[in-house]
């Protein structure tokens, strides 16, 4: 089966080339445990491939992945290019985001989520235009359509990287706001399976309740999740790879269930496989 990179050398050689097209793996982190810094990692590897062969052997490895390196699309809800570029600047060699980063598309849909807040637009599209406070549903519903329609014509057979769905979470005041965020997520895993790409949602684990994360992790075809793991003296990042389809069967073959993390020039790569037997 073709596979879709991750973009992480050590997570693409264990299952075998990515994820299976189709999928939706929701990245869910602990604070600076990982999870941020593996959406950039998966964004710049991707592109690096596209863009200079040369480069992406030093920092990813000298095998390109057996999958299909697809079109990249970030869509953030509260930032544009330029501060993505930055911050993925702090994590991973510079030299790595400004050659990557052209081939990353980006969709900044901050007009969509603050247009009807009580945010000034100035502080997110340069301009000093007053506009009307209306009702929250509104805006929600606003941001989710625009989300829908930039997925409905980028997503087929491509990368999508949506950072985050803890701003969609942050804004779900009652339960239909949060039901609107759940049955988003389900629909998202109906359709693709239709479009074939590999779409990474991102969540900050500790917005969220227990009940609330089940629900999102029930609508997704796998869970990530970045953790923080003590030991000793000092504290370890870990990632937990959790009920993803078609590739945690290959996992418990190899005895694998949990990766020891870290973050480097190449940002974000696995430094030990841990076998659980």
């Amino acid at each position: 089966m073709t596979r879709i990179p991750f973009g992480i050398e050590r997570l693409d050689d264990v299952v075998g080339g990515g994820a299976p097209p189709g999928s939706v793996v929701l990245l869910v982190g602990e604070g600076g445990a990982g999870a941020r810094e593996f959406l950039y990692t998966s964004a710049a590897m991707n592109g690096l491939a596209q863009r200079d062969e040369e480069l992406f052997e030093l920092y990813y490895g000298d095998e390109v992945p057996p999958g299909v390196v697809p079109e990249i699309h970030y869509v953030s809800f509260t930032t544009g290019e330029e501060y993505i570029e930055r911050e993925m600047a702090n994590t991973m060699a510079a030299k790595v985001v400004e050659t990557a980063l052209p081939a990353v598309t980006v969709r900044d849909l901050s007009a969509e989520y603050f247009a009807l807040s009580p945010v000034p637009r100035s502080w997110y599209a340069g301009e000093t235009k007053a506009i009307t406070e209306l009702g929250r549903s509104e805006r929600s519903e606003a941001v989710l359509s625009a989300l829908g329609s930039y997925l409905s014509a980028n997503a087929e057979g491509n990368l999508v990287l949506i950072d985050s769905v803890t701003d969609l979470v942050a804004g779900a005041t009652d339960e239909t706001r949060w039901g609107d965020v759940v049955m988003l997520m389900r629909g998202l895993q109906k359709a693709a399976n239709r479009w074939g790409g590999l779409i990474l949602p991102l969540v900050n684990r500790e917005t969220l309740t227990a009940t609330e994360l089940g629900s999102l992790e029930d609508a997704a075809t796998g869970t990530f999740r970045f953790e923080w793991e003590s030991g000793g003296s000092k504290r370890d990042r870990t990632m937990v790879v959790k009920e993803f389809r078609g590739v945690l069967s290959r996992l418990e073959e190899e005895n694998i269930v949990q990766f020891e993390t870290e973050v480097g020039e190449a940002g974000f790569d696995i430094s030990d496989v841990r076998k659980i037997r």
